[in-house]
């Protein structure tokens, strides 16, 4: 594809688009861009030496010079956004994981990376990428005859147009809880955010359950309701076993027992929403049965490592929502003791700072205070934010996360567990400016 808005990634005979987002604006690239052989510049002002586009706004002309020399190659694609707090990335995975079992040819597009037909392409650098990303990556699918491409829909993403123009065959809802409200501000608007998913998709799945899923139920929309309140798909019961949960559904009158390796409500959730995509494209319920027990979760969620009788747990969760639903599922395990180490991404929302820390001790044995990803904030002062006016005092506070670790593993007797979350999947911390290696699996694996 000839368009491109990463100087970086310009090459003799492109387009280069100056594009203006949260972080960075284009128009600094643009010496760049024509040194690396962009031959055409669309920008919002300026005269460079080269042929010059001058546009109203870079965005919409990009979206819609993508849709119209682009679209008609990947419009057969049956797009699946899913959108919410939490939840995103494991539902995504799991019906991805599930299409390939069942022989189908997909993608997904997320929060760790682009996959095609059980082949990892690339790393990602947002969940959502930009539009013209999006768009190199579905004319990708399609040359390998991709039929369905499952993608996380970020409220950011939302906000910025990054999936304006495309039409999804399905939007689900999960949940909506805080988070991201240094950008969006309030509840409201990071709902309405999310919305938009939903005025530009055909049939929209929505979490029954959820305080906020009026702002998803669209007059107009064909809605597909799920959850333990009635629902088109009700969850009737669910149950913990040493293999994972086990739980029952009903639609219309039939009733339909399932199996999932998964841990806890908010899995059965995440299994449920694979299970209704696969139905709603007419796949054999029992075929469905057959292939949910063998799904595993993605790297980061609810990852295990046994250590003697013991427990180590590492999660992407960093949301109070996402902390108390961990800690609600590992007590179902009936422990005799559980560690949660955990801390605050820096220059991110600092309301849900103190939530988390009070989830965190309420729910747990002992919770361990550390650094996360500080970003340009002092670690130290994240922290203060978090036990500010805290009244539980079954906490302590190690900033250094290695050191962290290893004093929860030390902590470990006999059937306990130690989580460590709010990293997963991630293998850096970022400091200051700096992305610098740090994997915490890898930390835990080193030190057992």
């Amino acid at each position: 594809m000839k368009i491109k808005t990463d100087s970086r990634k310009v090459k003799k005979g492109d387009t280069f688009v100056a594009l203006k987002t949260l972080n960075n604006d284009g128009h600094e690239y643009i010496e760049d861009a024509i040194k690396n052989g962009a031959t055409t510049i669309v920008a919002e002002h300026g005269l460079y030496e080269i042929d010059t586009l001058i546009v109203k706004n870079t965005k919409d002309y990009l979206i819609k010079t993508l849709k119209e020399e682009y679209y008609d190659q990947i419009k057969e694609l049956k797009l699946i956004g899913i959108t919410g707090t939490n939840g995103k990335t494991t539902e995504c995975f799991l019906t991805y994981e599930a299409l390939i079992k069942l022989e189908k040819k997909v993608a997904y597009i997320g929060t760790i990376g682009f996959y095609v037909n059980g082949e990892k392409i690339k790393d990602l650098p947002n969940t959502t990428p930009e539009i013209n990303e999006i768009y190199e990556m579905l004319l990708f699918a399609k040359e390998n005859e991709v039929e369905y491409v499952l993608m996380e829909v970020s409220s950011h993403a939302l906000s910025m147009g990054r999936v304006e123009g495309l039409e999804f065959s399905y939007a689900v809802f999960t949940n909506l809880t805080k988070d991201h409200l240094d950008y969006h501000l309030d509840m409201k608007s990071y709902a309405l955010a999310k919305q938009k998913l939903f005025r530009m998709s055909k049939k929209a799945i929505v979490n029954i359950d959820d305080d906020y899923k009026n702002y998803f139920l669209l007059k107009d929309n064909n809605n597909i309701t799920y959850g333990f309140e009635e629902a088109d798909y009700q969850i009737l019961d669910y149950e913990m076993t040493s293999k994972g949960s086990d739980f029952i559904i009903k639609k219309q009158e039939q009733e339909f027992h399932f199996q999932t390796s998964l841990l806890g409500k908010h899995n059965v959730y995440n299994v449920l929403v694979t299970i209704i995509l696969l139905l709603e494209e007419n796949i054999d319920v029992n075929k469905i049965q057959d292939i949910i027990p063998s799904l595993k979760a993605p790297s980061g969620r609810m990852d295990t490592i046994f250590y003697d009788t013991n427990r180590i747990i590492i999660d992407y969760a960093h949301t109070p929502d996402a902390v108390g639903n961990i800690l609600k599922a590992v007590k179902e395990l009936k422990p005799n003791h559980i560690y949660t180490i955990v801390g605050c991404g820096g220059n991110r929302d600092k309301t849900k700072r103190p939530e988390m820390a009070k989830m965190a001790t309420n729910l747990s044995t002992l919770a361990i205070f550390t650094s996360d990803n500080p970003r340009l904030e002092d670690p130290n002062d994240i922290i203060d934010d978090m036990i500010n006016n805290l009244e539980n005092t079954n906490y302590e506070v190690i900033v250094n996360r290695q050191n962290a670790i290893i004093k929860g593993i030390q902590m470990l007797e006999n059937n306990d567990i130690l989580l460590v979350l709010g990293k997963g999947h991630e293998t850096y911390q970022i400091i200051g400016k700096e992305k610098l290696e740090f994997d915490d699996k890898q930390i835990v694996l080193e030190i057992i």
